[in-house]
């Protein structure tokens, strides 16, 4: 999904006790939005238009956001359910049937076809299910319920000025939870600056037009830094006696560097670009499989900022590529510390300059390479694994 708000959206709270006092609040609320909205340029019939039939929340919102699964589930888990063999197939078979276009959107942007077919597939599974919830409710529920008030708000502006174009109509204006919408999931602000007409029909229409959703997700991704020359990255060996201390985003070298260091792509053979600079990451530990990533990776992540998605996008569009799975073994993450414990050991790292990416329980890539800085800074072993010894030895860190 395009959208950097999955890294902002709140985890939404109860906030009624009746339906009834709910929905006259909801609806005075969604009232006092029309200053705002007028001031965008939007009519008034528009707007009764747009907000016709939004009388009160939509509990389904609330609960999928706070259950996205690239943000509550280890990496292996989320790649098992998103890199599927039917997902392989169905890629490879639109990469046959949808050559011509794919090639011509690659030479356009630069971006690889592989790549646009793993989003497309991740997204909305080739456009078999591109949302049916209302884009409107869903926004103004965020806004509602939200503490991230300032992105709902920037989002709900953004779709009144889409359905201001007239490429949709407020009827049929529909998308995710999250109000990402059409093909490759694309946000209101991200559609006003990165989708393009390229059927030529005068509509950036991404709901109805494959062809214009594919190459708006090409303009995201070129426009966001992607580069031809290299691919997003590897899956990698490290050599027995390889220094931890060089894992994560502050150690970019290039990738011939990292070949002197004996690093080797897990699947044999040579790197395809040797000149890009690139960093190593654990997204699941020491002990699970390693990725050398490349800036492309970024471009990635500033279309969805999850790591355990990138690498989804990217395994997905290597398989669909031919090639074959993860080498590594995932391993289980057993660590004996509470969810509260899990938080606190982030926190107190942040603190202490040795950043999580959050405190949210979850141990992703960043709080691995966390745990290693620190545990370099202070002359410990560097094994990358949380547990309470660790934690008692942050706490009385201070």
């Amino acid at each position: 999904m395009l959208k950097r708000l999955i890294a902002t959206l709140l985890i939404a709270t109860p906030l009624f006790t009746t339906m009834a006092q709910a929905d006259a609040k909801f609806e005075s609320f969604i009232q006092s939005l029309w200053p705002q909205v007028k001031a965008a340029g939007i009519s008034r019939p528009l707007f009764d238009a747009a907000i016709a039939g939004v009388t009160d929340p939509d509990p389904a919102v609330l609960k999928l956001a706070a259950t996205q699964p690239e943000f509550t589930s280890t990496t292996s888990a989320y790649l098992a359910k998103a890199v599927t063999p039917i997902r392989i197939d169905t890629g490879q078979q639109m990469k046959g049937s949808e050559g011509a276009l794919l090639s011509a959107i690659e030479k356009k942007y630069g971006v690889d076809r592989h790549i646009l077919l793993g989003i497309w597939g991740m997204e909305s599974n080739f456009g078999k299910d591109k949302g049916s919830m209302g884009v409107m409710r869903s926004l103004a529920t965020l806004l509602y319920a939200g503490r991230k008030k300032k992105f709902a708000r920037e989002q709900l502006i953004a779709a009144f000025k889409i359905l201001k174009s007239g490429t949709r109509s407020p009827d049929n204006f529909t998308g995710s939870w999250a109000a990402a919408m059409g093909h490759t999931q694309f946000i209101p602000t991200s559609y006003l600056a990165y989708a393009v007409d390229w059927t030529g029909d005068g509509k950036r229409d991404i709901w109805g037009s494959k062809e214009d959703a594919l190459a708006s997700t090409a303009n995201y991704l070129a426009k966001a830094g992607w580069k031809s020359d290299r691919p997003w990255g590897w899956e990698v060996s490290l050599p027995a006696k390889f220094n931890k201390a060089l894992i994560g985003r502050s150690k970019w070298r290039p990738v011939s560097e990292w070949v002197k260091l004996g690093v080797t792509p897990a699947s044999g053979g040579n790197f395809s670009a040797p000149q890009a600079d690139a960093f190593m990451m654990i997204p699941q530990g020491i002990d699970g499989p390693a990725f050398l990533v490349t800036r492309n990776f970024l471009s990635l992540m500033n279309y969805n900022y999850s790591h355990s998605y990138a690498i989804a996008v990217g395994h997905l569009a290597d398989r669909i590529r031919g090639g074959g799975p993860i080498v590594g073994a995932w391993p289980d993450i057993n660590y004996d510390l509470t969810f509260a414990q899990r938080v606190d050991l982030q926190k107190r790292l942040s603190r202490l300059g040795f950043e999580t990416g959050g405190a949210d329980g979850r141990f992703g890539a960043r709080t691995y390479e966390a745990i290693i800085a620190y545990q370099k800074s202070v002359g410990l072993p560097l094994d990358g694994k949380p547990s309470s010894k660790l934690l008692e030895r942050l706490r009385s860190a201070g």
